[in-house]
């Protein structure tokens, strides 16, 4: 059975969810489209202020790179505010990557809280 840890993205996140952007973008077809790179992640979401938060998924070294764990999805949300139902999340992308995808029966979160 294999496991996914699902965690808080960290600075250090940015260049694999950055990859996974243009995987989506490019199944999509849309890979024109994407503009957004690593330094604009790294300052949009890990600033002072952060424009948007992200969860990443990650698989233990034995199951992708034998030199360290292996970032393979992500989902990337941001709080809204309405002012008809108060504070809302929304969700703009979740991603895994295909290979990946409907092979992992177990999840562990980690939060720091």
């Amino acid at each position: 059975m294999a496991a996914v840890l699902i965690r808080e993205a960290t600075e250090g996140d940015c260049g694999a969810i950055l990859k996974m952007i243009r995987e989506l973008a490019e199944f999509e077809k849309l890979s024109d489209q994407v503009k957004i790179s690593e330094g604009a992640l790294k300052t949009d979401g890990f600033g002072e202020n952060p424009f948007f938060h992200c969860l990443v998924a990650e698989i233990p070294p034995e199951l992708g790179d034998a030199r360290g764990s292996t970032v393979v999805g992500y989902g990337l949300y941001c709080f809204v505010y309405s002012t008809w139902t108060g504070r809302t999340v929304y969700l703009e992308d979740i991603y895994v990557m295909p290979k990946y995808r409907g092979v992992y029966t177990s999840l562990s979160l980690l939060s720091s809280q």
